[in-house]
C-alpha cells in the first residue's frame, strides 16, 4: 500500500467510526448538553480534565465556552484543570499524579457544577479520582470515553451522562470526542441564544 492509499484508508476509518457514533450518541450528547446548560444557567461552572490529547480537548472545550463557539453569546464559566503547570506539578510532587485533578476539584468544585471527564479508555486513574471528588462535592459528571467505557462507567451515578465512543482505536475515539465536544458547544450556543 502506498502512502496516499494509507491516508485514504485512515479517512475511511474515521468516517466509519463517526457514522457509528452518529447512530449511537445523539441522545447522550443532548443529555450532556442539557446538564451543562442547566448548570451554567444556574450560575455553575464546567470543570474539565483529561490526559494527553484529552487534556487538549479539555482546554479546547473550556476556551469555546469562555470565548465563543460559532455564534455570539455571553461568556460562560469554564475551567480546564489541565492548564496550570505550577498547580499540576506541585500536586504531583507533594501527593501523587493520580490527585492532580481531584485536588483542584476539592478547591474549585461546588454543588451544581459539572465535571467534564475525558478518557479515551475510561481507565485514567486521575480522571477516575476526579469523578469521585466531583460526586463528594455534589457535582454531576459528563464522561467521555471509548471502547467498553473502562472503570469510569462503573463510577457514574444515575444522573451522570456517559458519552462513549463506540470504537476502541484511540485515534478514532479522539476524533469522535472532538466532534462530540463541538456538538455540545453547538447545543450550548443554541440554548444561550434562544
Amino acid at each position: 500500500m502506498d502512502a496516499t492509499d494509507r491516508i485514504r484508508e485512515l479517512f475511511a476509518a474515521s468516517i466509519e467510526a463517526k457514522q457509528k457514533a452518529a447512530d449511537a450518541l445523539p441522545e447522550a450528547i443532548l443529555a450532556g448538553s442539557e446538564m451543562i446548560n442547566a448548570s451554567l444557567r444556574a450560575g455553575g461552572k464546567i470543570l474539565s480534565c483529561g490526559n494527553g490529547g484529552s487534556a487538549a480537548d479539555s482546554q479546547h472545550f473550556a476556551a469555546e465556552l469562555i470565548n465563543r463557539f460559532e455564534t455570539e453569546r455571553q461568556a460562560l464559566a469554564a475551567v480546564a484543570l489541565t492548564t496550570d503547570s505550577s498547580t499540576l506539578t506541585s500536586i504531583a510532587n507533594d501527593y501523587d499524579f493520580d490527585r492532580v485533578f481531584a485536588r483542584q476539584l476539592e478547591a474549585l468544585g461546588r454543588p451544581g457544577d459539572v465535571l467534564l471527564a475525558i478518557s479515551t479508555s475510561g481507565n485514567s486513574s486521575n480522571v477516575i479520582a476526579a469523578i469521585e471528588v466531583a460526586h463528594q462535592n455534589n457535582m454531576r459528571v459528563v464522561a467521555l470515553s471509548g471502547g467498553d467505557g473502562g472503570a469510569m462507567k462503573d463510577l457514574l451515578a444515575n444522573d451522570d451522562v456517559e458519552i462513549r465512543a463506540p470504537v476502541r482505536n484511540t485515534a478514532r475515539v479522539q476524533e469522535i470526542h472532538l466532534l462530540v465536544l463541538h456538538c455540545l458547544c453547538d447545543q450550548i450556543d443554541r440554548h444561550f441564544n434562544s
